[in-house]
């Protein structure tokens, strides 16, 4: 049997302005194995990047369960959980993040500075990540001397340099044109494949889902069973 890296019970996440309500989150009960690459389909409201956020430790549900890796993520004090979050995800969001006064190598480099590694071993870490997502030649340029696929895998190498036991990912090919969205979505699939990295990915695109092994669907703020 596969083991259990995310399990969620009754997850639920109401968010309060002023006097009014919005529950983004509702009665939602997910269990991702080792391995797989689940994908997140739903219309825009329906709760899918919330979900990722609280998976990922960025947010907190109102109540419910979530345990990661055996642990109880949402009970943990904020500087354990900088501390988890840096050790076992990796996140991709849709709109790069990358530093730009920083080359390629130095926004890789980034989660590494909060390791004991040596600067040797970061710079090894740093050029199998670029390599890996096929940036090798490019360590030297900027953010702003990229193609924004080529933004995008840098994003990537980042997310998997410290070789995260989650890789999250936040609709990465939305901000990306139709080629350069299948090469990320193919590194994605070889993350997946090749080295058994565990994903989550939001997307509202069919075509991104089609690399997933698992597809669920959300509406209005809750998990629909499988198969719909």
């Amino acid at each position: 049997m596969p083991n259990t890296v995310v399990e969620t019970k009754g997850l639920s996440k109401v968010f309060r302005r002023d006097s009014f309500e919005v529950t983004a989150l509702e009665d939602v009960n997910l269990t991702v194995t080792q391995g797989e690459f689940v994908c997140l389909m739903g219309p825009s409201g329906s709760g899918k990047t919330t979900l990722l956020n609280i998976i990922a430790g960025i947010d907190r549900p109102t109540q419910g369960q979530l345990r990661v890796l055996g642990e109880d993520v949402a009970s943990m004090s904020e500087d354990r959980l900088a501390a988890w979050r840096n050790v076992h995800v990796g996140f991709v969001f849709q709109t790069f993040n990358l530093i730009p006064v920083l080359t390629a190598f130095e926004n890789v480099e980034l989660p590494l500075l909060l390791t004991k590694l040596s600067s040797q071993a970061r710079r090894e870490h740093v050029i199998a990540a670029l390599k890996l997502v096929g940036l090798e030649d490019r360590i030297h340029h900027f953010p702003r001397q990229l193609s924004g696929g080529q933004e995008q895998r840098v994003a990537i190498a980042r997310a998997i340099v410290t070789d995260p036991t989650l890789l999250m990912a936040d609709e990465p090919t939305g901000d990306l044109d139709a080629h350069s969205a299948e090469e990320i979505l193919d590194i994605l699939s070889r993350l997946n494949r090749d080295f058994s990295k565990t994903i989550i990915m939001v997307t509202h695109d069919p075509r991104a889902a089609r690399h997933a092994t698992t597809t669920r669907h959300l509406e209005k703020g809750q998990l629909l069973p499988l198969g719909e």
